[in-house]
């Protein structure tokens, strides 16, 4: 019998979506490429994550409320995205933000979707915290969340007096 909270339990009324990402052998080589296709723009800004062990940069479609399109090149050879690009590569996850991470990480549990990894700093997100999910069709998921949340935590660690 399940228990009676997991029924309480909804998705996210502010799920967005933040950006889709793609991997690719080498972002240097096909960045600008990308963007013409897509009639997006490149900052030419690349950012290693060591949690992650990639090398992101992201896209910005003609509009800005168009969600962003992220290029993750290893960043080492035992990086998370190295067997997916040894199989060529390609469209690899959707990325949603939200509000309250790990209350929408405990619905997904609830609907059987398999937290891969918990919440973490993203080097790119000025230490925003993500959190990497699988779904039973295997949909590869990343939860981004919001930037005025994130403030607020450090703001409440840096309090003194607060211990932690």
């Amino acid at each position: 019998m399940r228990n009676k909270g997991i029924w309480n339990l909804q998705p996210a009324q502010d799920l967005k979506l933040h950006h889709v990402g793609f991997v690719v052998s080498s972002i240097q080589d096909c960045a600008e490429s990308f963007a013409m296709g897509l009639g997006a723009t490149w900052d030419g800004k690349i950012v290693f994550d060591p949690l992650q062990k990639v090398r992101v940069t992201f896209l910005q479609g003609r509009s800005s409320a168009d969600p962003l399109i992220e290029l993750v090149e290893p960043g080492e050879l035992k990086s998370p995205v190295s067997r997916f690009l040894k199989g060529g590569g390609g469209l690899h996850h959707l990325c949603y933000e939200v509000e309250d991470l790990e209350s929408h990480l405990e619905f997904c549990k609830s609907v059987g979707t398999i937290i891969l990894r918990p919440p973490v700093p993203a080097a790119f997100f000025d230490g925003r915290h993500i959190a990497w999910a699988m779904t039973k069709k295997r949909l590869l998921l990343e939860f981004l969340e919001y930037a005025h949340r994130a403030e607020m935590a450090s703001r409440a660690q840096s309090r003194p007096g607060r211990a932690g």
